[in-house]
């Protein structure tokens, strides 16, 4: 299966559909912010136009206060290509989240659920005394933490969760995780300055659209910036130029250069990735021939599913 990747602006969609288009395949996002409804502008959904042409799947499918993990994506995505399948198309990955991306190439463990009480204790004993989880999860499981970030707070209170319900190491559990299948990674690049201008430029054309106005219509949905969907590049610079503490052109630089970071690390993820082909938009009208050929070998070879879903 072909997961088309690339940094925020380089213009996967693009690509996507004219590949779909000569394939005939259709589209699973793998994008963890275009999966929440009411959020359109801001997270650069696909235009009803482009999802009218080619089918997309896991957009608009929960909404901004609700939980939603790699591990359900997982699922999801993988009930999603059946689907596609089972309709005689082919299903292309199209996304940017480099932890969706894994929980598809590497499989992702999620065995136990969240006990909101047991990390709320964590994150209380952190608070009482900094550091004090990273010592805790050094002791418990030792590789677990040597590849966990020190500042990660996020998956150092979930590798203890999991070692604290299950009795057992993180690292061991994860080692039994498998790929959702076979996939080929492709990763679409352009040159920096070019990609910083698109960048720039999309963020000008998002504030245009309405982006203000769909931060607002949010909060008054009820919808509080303490959620994970609003802190979203973007929403939460809005959020803070609505409550007065930035001004308007301060809100618009600080959403370019932090989505000019984000982009650089979206960069930096995707070099973990060993076997991975990389397309360059300076051969652009290469790029769609390539991978639509890549994309009928593989379908020749046959579609396989693992991971039990």
């Amino acid at each position: 299966m072909i997961i088309i990747a690339g940094p925020t602006a380089v213009g996967k969609t693009e690509i996507a559909i004219e590949v779909c288009q000569n394939i005939g395949g259709q589209i699973i996002s793998v994008d963890s912010r275009q999966i929440y409804k009411f959020m359109d502008i801001g997270t650069a959904k696909p235009t009803p136009e482009q999802r009218e042409l080619i089918k997309h799947y896991l957009i608009d499918i929960v909404e901004p206060d609700e939980y939603y993990s790699a591990y359900q994506f997982r699922k999801d995505a993988i009930h999603a290509a059946k689907e596609i399948l089972s309709v005689g198309k082919v299903p292309i990955f199209v996304g940017g989240t480099g932890l969706y991306i894994d929980s598809l190439l590497r499989g992702i463990f999620d065995g136990f659920p969240k006990d909101e009480r047991l990390r709320s204790d964590l994150l209380q004993m952190e608070k009482e005394n900094a550091g004090s989880l990273r010592k805790l999860l050094e002791q418990y499981d030792p590789q677990a933490a040597s590849k966990i970030h020190k500042n990660d707070l996020k998956r150092t209170i979930r590798a203890l969760e999991v070692c604290l319900k299950s009795g057992r190491k993180f690292s061991e559990l994860q080692k039994e995780i498998s790929p959702a299948g076979k996939f080929r990674l492709i990763i679409l690049n352009r040159d920096r300055n070019e990609l910083y201008d698109r960048i720039n430029s999309r963020v000008e054309k998002m504030i245009e659209k309405g982006l203000i106005e769909e931060v607002e219509s949010l909060l008054r949905k009820g919808y509080t910036k303490e959620l994970n969907s609003m802190k979203t590049i973007g929403y939460q610079e809005v959020i803070e130029y609505l409550e007065g503490k930035i001004g308007y052109d301060t809100m618009i630089e600080q959403i370019k250069k932090n989505t000019r970071h984000f982009a650089r690390r979206q960069l930096i993820w995707f070099r973990r990735y060993k076997e991975v082909l990389v397309l360059h938009f300076s051969e652009r009208e290469n790029i769609v021939r390539t991978i639509s050929q890549i994309v009928l070998e593989e379908a020749q070879r046959g579609l396989t599913f693992d991971g039990g879903f």
